[in-house]
């Protein structure tokens, strides 16, 4: 008994200096660079905004955030990557809508779970976008866009970045909920589909701020309102779709940090302390106008959570009732 009450002793003792091992490696991280993974493309808005905010986390924190691009399938592989990795706090995955609300949705069979294989940390940021048409509709309100659809049908086409984008997916979220019949027609990305938009070879468009409002303030297009819930500080005099008439209409590209599943309370806990503090300062939040994304308002990991699967849910809907799948 003697023997057996060592031995659990002596194991007793391990576990404990384990658990202190992991929580002062806790309570010191950072103690060496941190990765942050984008899985888009550099020079892309994920990859600028991640630029921004990390910039300043490094700052706070006195340790170097070391942005990875990790490209393709639409942010998947860097996301799948993300999720292999220790949860540590030396990984991180700095992502958008795309591969936790809608690539689900659009690829079955994904290499990973966006809800067992992360542990949500922080919400950054969100970009609502801005509901364009040429000019050479008779339309100046959202209003006025539906009933001349309605007296049109068939007549309206709109223009999107590609099949399952969040910009083909505004737009039929759209067409839906208004009632009104409209032709899809994909670019590869928004730029490209701009020209034919001015020259009023398509009518319909749903663009970011920075890249849309431009060709209004010239003149060569006309805005009817912003996607978001309230009106965007980037362009205050647009009104929402709610305000023009289709209430509950809300769609944002929100930008979020995420670890690896596993990840302790505790570690969870201080990242999202960490980020939470670099968004809430001015040097960020003007970097971040500049990309015509908005600071997230104050809140937590467990309402991150909750919001990301409400809008999973939502272009789950959406996704199904158009059948939109990708090639």
């Amino acid at each position: 008994m003697r023997l057996f009450s060592w031995g659990r002793s002596v194991l007793g003792l391990a576990c404990l200096m384990a658990v202190c091992a992991g929580a002062h490696a806790q309570s010191n991280w950072p103690d060496r660079p941190v990765r942050v993974i984008v899985p888009f493309p550099a020079s892309g808005a994920t990859d600028l905004v991640a630029r921004v905010v990390a910039q300043r986390v490094a700052q706070d924190l006195g340790q170097q955030m070391v942005v990875d691009n990790r490209p393709g399938a639409g942010g998947t592989i860097g996301a799948a990557e993300a999720a292999k990795a220790q949860p540590d706090g030396y990984t991180l995955l700095l992502t958008t809508s795309s591969t936790h609300a809608i690539s689900p949705h659009l690829m079955p069979r994904l290499a990973y779970d966006p809800r067992k294989d992360f542990t949500p940390v922080a919400h950054l940021a969100d970009a609502p976008s801005v509901l364009l048409v040429t000019n050479s509709l008779p339309v100046k309100t959202v209003g006025e866009l539906i009933a001349y659809g309605k007296a049109h049908p068939g007549k309206l086409n709109y223009a999107t970045s590609g099949n399952g984008t969040i910009v083909h997916l505004n737009a039929a979220a759209f067409s839906a909920q208004a009632g009104v019949e409209m032709m899809h027609v994909p670019y590869k990305g928004t730029a490209l589909a701009i020209p034919d938009l001015v020259a009023g070879q398509t009518h319909v468009l749903f663009d970011s701020l920075p890249t849309g409002m431009p060709h209004v303030k010239g003149g060569r297009l006309r805005a009817l309102a912003v996607t978001s819930e309230k009106r965007s500080a980037l362009a205050p005099e647009l009104p929402t779709m709610a305000e023009s008439g289709l209430p509950g209409y809300s769609s944002v590209t929100w930008f979020g940090v995420y670890l690896p599943a596993g990840a302790p309370p505790a570690l969870v806990d201080r990242i999202h302390k960490a980020f939470a503090k670099a968004i809430q300062s001015t040097e960020v939040a003007e970097g971040l106008a500049k990309l015509g994304v908005e600071p997230a308002a104050p809140s937590t990991p467990a309402k991150f959570a909750a919001m990301v699967q409400a809008d999973s849910a939502r272009w789950a809907t959406v996704i199904r009732q158009h059948k939109i799948s990708v090639e």
